[in-house]
């Protein structure tokens, strides 16, 4: 299990990368960079989401057996 709060920060930076790209403010190299980094940051995202799915449907599921 990840960091409390981690997918929080890491989905902050992301919205501050967007921002800033979307401001056009950066040099070429620059958004690159930011670039690259918010696609590292949300394939993160991307698999803390799915690890916290398949706790939620283990728990449902367990949750199912003992009902049931």
């Amino acid at each position: 299990m990840s960091e409390p709060g981690a997918f929080d920060a890491k989905l902050a930076r992301l919205e501050a990368i967007v921002k800033t790209l979307e401001g056009g403010d950066p040099s070429l190299d620059d958004a690159v960079k930011l670039f690259k980094e918010g696609k590292t940051l949300a394939a993160e995202c991307e698999a803390l989401l799915k690890s916290s799915q398949e706790q939620i449907d283990v728990a449902m599921g367990d949750a199912q057996s003992s009902a049931g």
